[in-house]
């Protein structure tokens, strides 16, 4: 599966997701790095069928209004520790992949995965 990590969460998830077998790329990878406009980070998304991880609410609305990225992981962990955030894909990137191929909006809480769309 192909993801963009957003420029509010570590490239460390981005380079997790390789090291798991996934093409995956950072804002800091993109031109204007962390400064990548949203509309520039969607058409990516759409363009290239990557599935966005954010923690940006902006992105949901989007999502729901014109059906842009692609597909999205909406974080909503609060504030852990980057450590903290990395074990939780570790450990559940399985179950995002499955459910990421019948839907298009999915959240992850510290405790969860929850199906949004």
């Amino acid at each position: 599966m192909k993801f963009i990590v957003d420029a509010h969460l570590p490239k460390k998830l981005s380079l997790l997701l390789e090291w798991k077998g996934h093409d995956s790329i950072h804002t800091l990878d993109m031109p204007s790095k962390n400064a990548t406009k949203d509309r520039e980070i969607n058409q990516l998304s759409l363009d290239e069928k990557r599935v966005l991880i954010t923690k940006d609410l902006d992105f949901i609305e989007s999502l729901l209004i014109s059906n842009k990225p692609y597909k999205l992981i909406y974080i909503a962990t609060g504030n852990i520790s980057n450590k903290k955030l990395l074990e939780i894909f570790s450990k559940n990137i399985e179950k995002v992949i499955e459910t990421l191929v019948e839907n298009r909006l999915i959240e992850i809480t510290k405790n969860e995965i929850v199906v949004k769309g």
